[in-house]
């Protein structure tokens, strides 16, 4: 996965583990990742998803 700075839903699944489309939009709901939207496509911010993993990490 490229350095973006945003990415596609399908994208930050994999990047989040391999996660499904409905584990992701939890996420999302809960406000652990952030979405954004440019036109119709929705994606996913690298940093909300780095942050959010981060915060796993620190969890342990």
């Amino acid at each position: 996965m490229s350095a973006r700075p945003i990415c596609p839903i399908s994208e930050a699944q994999e990047y989040l583990g391999g996660i499904s489309r409905s584990a992701l939009y939890e996420l999302i709901d809960r406000g652990s990742v952030e979405r954004v939207h440019i036109g119709k496509r929705a994606f996913v911010t690298r940093d909300s998803m780095d942050r959010y993993v981060a915060s796993l990490a620190g969890a342990v």
